[in-house]
């Protein structure tokens, strides 16, 4: 079969065949359809993300596919079974063996690639805005990265639960994309000035932050008091200098967040969300934006796309189904 591979960090991945895998106790055999792509497989690519597993692997947190076979003595989805799984890694490839118990049975109307596209992103953005901000109906809920992977989602998910939506992200494509996920304003972090444009429509109440450097300084400014601020990630590359001080004054309260984490000390947190999120998508009130999907031998071209931010929502990766 095919994998996309990382065999060492000082060279790229490489599009290698190998053996299929057997599952062992407690794994599930997946023939893998799409797999969604995060800024996460760039960090991992490098050896520098919090989870990178150890070489050789596959990138591809988020493979969506069919149950082929369950490992000996394993109670899981049944073979012929629709699936998608947070793998945390070696999604990219023609098949992939994963822990039986994290392969969530879609539902009827979900197509692969919306499922790849699903479980990081929207996850994400319920949990941090849901469980950890406490977004409330009415609050203004200021999205950095807005069209982005995360971000996006952010927007839906904000007037789901009622807010009222600031939209930060580059350019007038992106401001367009996210007015279409429901953003009741839109700002170009390009041209405008996102601190005078944040208070001038009453300030923030809770800030969703993937980027980081000078824009979480300027949301930081424009936030109210009582503020929430979400640390999702710094696409930006820069690290934000916090003032204590000022979040003292203002009662501010920043909030480290880490979707995977939950994995391993409160996974129940994880559970619920998804169940909601899918009954979301059942009823109509999100849909997963694809900008790009690619075929597995494009994988790279599908990862530039990511690193030079030429893509809005998620980019997904697709295998061939008639091999």
């Amino acid at each position: 079969m095919k994998t996309y591979r990382i065999t060492d960090f000082d060279h790229p991945a490489t599009l290698t065949e190998v053996d299929p895998p057997v599952p062992a106790k407690g794994q599930a055999l997946v023939d893998i359809r799409a797999c969604g792509l995060n800024f996460a497989d760039l960090l991992m690519a490098k050896g520098k993300y919090q989870d990178t597993p150890t070489v050789p692997f596959s990138l591809g947190m988020e493979p969506a596919g069919t149950v082929l076979a369950l490992g000996p003595e394993t109670t899981g989805p049944k073979p012929g079974t629709r699936v998608v799984v947070f793998s945390g890694s070696n999604g990219l490839a023609d098949q992939g063996v994963f822990d039986a118990d994290r392969c969530l049975p879609l539902p009827e109307n979900m197509s692969y690639e919306h499922a790849a596209a699903f479980q990081v992103a929207y996850g994400t953005s319920h949990v941090a805005l849901d469980y950890k901000a406490r977004l409330q109906p009415g609050e203004t809920l200021l999205v950095l990265g807005a069209a982005g992977g995360v971000g996006l989602t952010a927007v839906e998910i904000g007037k789901v639960m009622g807010a009222r939506v600031i939209a930060c992200a580059r350019g007038a494509d992106k401001l367009d994309i996210c007015r279409r996920a429901g953003a009741d304003h839109v700002i170009d972090s390009q041209t405008d000035d996102i601190r005078t444009t944040v208070k001038a429509l009453g300030g923030a109440d809770v800030v969703y932050d993937a980027i980081g450097g000078a824009q979480f300084t300027d949301a930081f400014r424009a936030c109210n008091p009582d503020a929430r601020i979400l640390l999702i990630g710094f696409a930006s590359g820069d690290l934000p200098e916090v003032r204590p001080n000022h979040m003292l004054v203002k009662n501010i309260t920043l909030i480290g967040f880490y979707w995977g984490g939950y994995l391993t000390f409160r996974p129940e947190v994880l559970t619920d969300s998804l169940r909601q999120l899918l009954a979301w998508y059942e009823s109509g009130k999100i849909r997963p934006h694809v900008s790009h999907s690619l075929p597995l031998e494009q994988a790279p071209e599908a990862l530039s796309l990511l690193r030079d931010r030429k893509s809005t929502g998620k980019v997904v990766v697709t295998m061939d189904p008639t091999r």
